[in-house]
């Protein structure tokens, strides 16, 4: 046994972490969704060999909602989650994200026993905290394990988390997510947050998630303090593959939990092979314009727009352009 190997056999973890990895539902927001099969079964068939505990395919929209072109992902109709997880001998959980008021979610959501998935995760605003709460129902009485997740969370007024806490406190949800949208969020601020989700929900059983965006290069160090402070369900992206600054690091999360169910080869393999080839078209990662937008609290897509376009590395002007000559 090396040093290294002994030192790591005496960190504990905690069994009840879950990772849940994004890479192709995340990363599908940069190529609109348009991954073929055959990198769709690699990330999944990665996932499973390396312990990861649920791979979230895309998302459960639907047609009527949407114009233009978009990949199978963006729709997840069974056919394709059943070509994509078939035959797969270690199969992870299978996850898909609903956005409410984009997804006819009565019909295109199939009881579970009709499905390969596993959990919906419900994406929403504050504002659709009510449409949220059908959605959860509806999911759970169909046999599916839930999430919620309150994206821009660092937009939302207090009074009005509270409320919404209560809401999913009370509903059959099983984890509600902390999301940094932006990559606003400091250590401090995950803590404080995690801790009042979990005074919030945690006595009716419901787990506290995180869903942490790179802006500031602090996606990590914020999983970390929410895993720290009570957190179970924890989401990532291999390599961070992910719109804008992308996400927290699978491979990361899965070498820092110490649970010997997760094995970073087979996620390194995937990336090497399948992921990091991607790069040459779709950029992802830390940048500038997105580290602005992060100080600032703001959406990435200004950030996104200027690096399409014609002065992609001009800091200083994307810098006067948000926030002006000092």
């Amino acid at each position: 046994m090396t040093d290294a190997q002994g030192a790591a056999g005496w960190v504990d973890y905690r069994p009840e972490i879950k990772i849940v990895d994004c890479t192709i539902r995340d990363g599908g927001l940069m190529n609109n969704h348009r991954f073929g099969i055959d990198l769709v079964r690699a990330v999944v068939a990665a996932c499973g060999v390396g312990g990861i505990d649920f791979v979230e395919l895309g998302y459960k929209g639907s047609r009527s909602f949407f114009e233009g072109d978009f990949g199978p992902w963006k729709f997840c109709s069974e056919d394709d989650l059943k070509r994509a997880t078939e035959g797969i001998e270690d199969l992870p959980g299978i996850s898909v994200m609903a956005d409410v008021g984009r997804t006819d979610y009565h019909t295109d959501i199939v009881p579970a026993d009709q499905s390969p998935v596993d959990m919906v995760r419900i994406a929403c605003y504050i504002h659709q905290v009510p449409g949220a709460l059908e959605m959860i129902k509806d999911a759970a009485d169909k046999g599916y394990r839930t999430c919620v997740n309150l994206m821009a969370l660092s937009t939302v007024k207090e009074s009005e988390l509270l409320s919404a806490l209560e809401l999913f406190a009370a509903s059959p949800v099983g984890a509600v997510y902390v999301v940094d949208s932006f990559g606003a969020l400091y250590g401090e601020q995950v803590r404080r947050y995690v801790r009042l989700f979990l005074d919030q929900v945690g006595e009716s059983g419901k787990d506290v998630g995180i869903h942490a965006h790179n802006n500031q290069q602090l996606a990590f160090a914020n999983s970390i303090e929410a895993i720290v402070n009570g957190a179970n369900f924890i989401d990532g992206s291999l390599a961070g593959f992910g719109r804008g600054a992308g996400n927290c690091q699978t491979e990361l999360l899965a070498g820092f939990l110490h649970n010997p169910q997760y094995k970073l080869r087979p996620l390194l393999r995937c990336i090497q092979d399948h992921i990091e080839p991607l790069r040459k078209d779709l950029r992802w990662g830390f940048d500038i314009p997105y580290m602005l937008l992060g100080l600032l609290n703001q959406h990435p897509r200004t950030a996104i727009a200027f690096n399409e376009g014609d002065q992609h590395g001009d800091y200083v002007a994307f810098h006067d352009q948000v926030i002006g000559e000092e």
